[in-house]
């Protein structure tokens, strides 16, 4: 049994040689606070662009960056933490990344220009991606069969509450404290639960694993030439680079609009170019007996690779729908931000509990749930395209979208918990967080190229043929992507059907 391996299946984790035992909900809670921390900060700033605007006197350009430089650093830093964190250990990272991520916010809340508040924003970024995969593979760690089940859909209900609280509290604090320090205090808040969440952690998680991992290792290499030690602990800075390179390609141009104009053209060529170099370097990394960033025998484990392709379809439409709804409330419609955001919330708590419903279903169901919820998702969707064009020509209430938004949320948590265990449910546990990672990533990258795309049309058909028939393209675009990965989601279910049979 390796060092980091649990012995007890049970509620307490026992691990080889080491005195004291762990407790796994402790395990399980000491990651989810950090995790909703982390999403609140990209769906909270949104409501409160305009109050820094008059604070900071921050100029549109600004405002971008303080929503594009956090999920930019985010982004990049996700595999590479993982692989730092399957390799180094994941307790440390996660402590050292939610260290960061805490002192970044308090930066971030007593910023008092643009330019510094921008710069925190990116040091918050590399704090939540590098504690980010550390989640996943400490719940693979730690975790197995129902129980992992139920990690993930936690995670998943997590992350469905955070999106929605996020928007909400920054608008109710704008509107208690006034808009000078409404803006700040979700960021100086989150400096006190960080670094108590960094006590908490070096308590609670089990540290010894690490340690005794580590000694197993030196024990493995007693006597071996130095440079084969420092083979062992290499972490492929070049394929680091080359990833990061292709990374930020792809998502500067669509998160920054018209601030990027003849070199998107360039940065597009870098995705091709960057991530062709990067494949090309990993495989001939590997060839020669070092250790690459990705192993990309990741890509041939079935579940995992379905599974990352298909969640990656989705995102790149389902996650512009608040976008684009909030734009026509806020700009079509004339709404505050706090009603704006409140129309939201019967979504986050269906999608709460299709995540809890589906974590108890996925290991019999498997495939198919995938499919289920695609198709409530897909249903919600087109729903809310019609509510909306009965708003604006016929005078419907726009709280009616509550209801169809709901439907879609339902769908999206029992996407997210099932989406999510499935595609680690073969992974090793010893690629557990270069494989978060690498799906995080895929993710976030969809959700920048999909709100660019989707944005686009909206932007695009509003001036010329008004609001709702912009806001139905827009939705018929996030349609048609979450009917690709319905379409494969499909597919993937018949293969396993019929592999089954045989």
């Amino acid at each position: 049994m390796s060092p980091a391996t649990p012995a007890d299946p049970g509620r307490r984790i026992v691990l080889p040689g080491v005195a004291r035992s762990f407790d796994r909900r402790l395990v399980l809670l000491i990651n989810m606070v950090p995790l909703a921390l982390a999403l609140i900060q990209i769906s909270s700033v949104n409501v409160g662009l305009h109050s820094i605007s008059q604070s900071l006197g921050a100029q549109s350009s600004d405002l971008q960056w303080v929503l594009s430089g956090y999920a930019l650093a985010f982004g990049i830093t996700l595999v590479p933490a993982g692989r730092l964190g399957d390799a180094a250990g994941r307790g440390s990272v996660f402590v050292v990344g939610l260290g960061l991520f805490a002192l970044a916010s308090l930066a971030c809340g007593l910023a008092p220009t643009p330019l510094l508040l921008n710069l925190a924003r990116v040091c918050q970024g590399l704090g939540a991606g590098l504690q980010g995969p550390q989640t996943t593979g400490l719940i693979q760690q730690y975790f197995s069969g129902q129980a992992r089940a139920r990690a993930y859909a936690l995670s998943g209900m997590v992350v469905a509450a955070s999106v929605a609280v996020g928007p909400v509290m920054t608008g109710s604090l704008i509107k208690a404290v006034g808009p000078e320090l409404g803006w700040r205090l979700p960021f100086l808040i989150n400096c006190p639960l960080g670094l108590l969440g960094c006590v908490c952690a070096l308590r609670w998680l089990p540290f010894e694993s690490e340690r005794a991992r580590r000694r197993a290792k030196a024990a493995s290499v007693k006597g071996a030439t130095a440079g084969a030690r420092r083979e062992r602990l290499e972490l492929d800075p070049v394929g680091a680079a080359l990833l990061t390179g292709a990374v930020v390609s792809l998502m500067l141009p669509n998160m920054l609009g018209q601030q990027v104009g003849a070199e998107r053209f360039w940065l597009l060529s870098g995705v091709v170019l960057g991530g062709g170099l990067w494949l090309w370097w990993e495989a001939r990394h590997k060839a020669r007996g070092r250790v690459p960033m990705v192993d990309l025998s990741l890509f041939q484990i079935k579940s995992f690779a379905r599974q990352t392709l298909v969640s990656a379809l989705n995102f790149l439409g389902m996650t512009s729908v608040f976008v684009v709804l909030l734009l026509l409330l806020q700009r079509g419609l004339g709404w505050e931000a706090l009603p704006a955001s409140l129309i939201g919330l019967p979504n986050a708590i269906l999608s709460c509990a299709g995540a809890i419903w589906a974590g108890r279903q996925v290991l019999a169901k498997r495939d198919w749930l995938i499919v289920i919820s695609l198709l409530a998702i897909v249903a919600g969707v087109l729903s809310t395209a019609g509510v909306v064009y009965l708003v604006w020509r016929h005078g419907l209430s726009p709280w009616w979208l509550m209801a169809t938004l709901a439907l879609s949320g339902l769908g999206q948590g029992m996407f997210g918990a099932a989406n999510q265990t499935l595609s680690m449910l073969d992974v090793p546990v010893a690629m557990a967080g270069v494989a978060g990672g690498v799906k995080s990533m895929a993710e976030r990258c969809s959700t920048a190229v999909g709100n660019a795309i989707m944005t686009g049309v909206l932007f695009s058909l509003q001036p010329v043929a008004g609001w709702p028939e912009g806001v139905i393209a827009a939705y018929a675009g996030v349609a048609a992507a979450v009917l690709a990965a319905l379409g494969l989601a499909w597919a993937f279910a018949l293969r396993a059907a019929a592999a089954g049979r045989r």
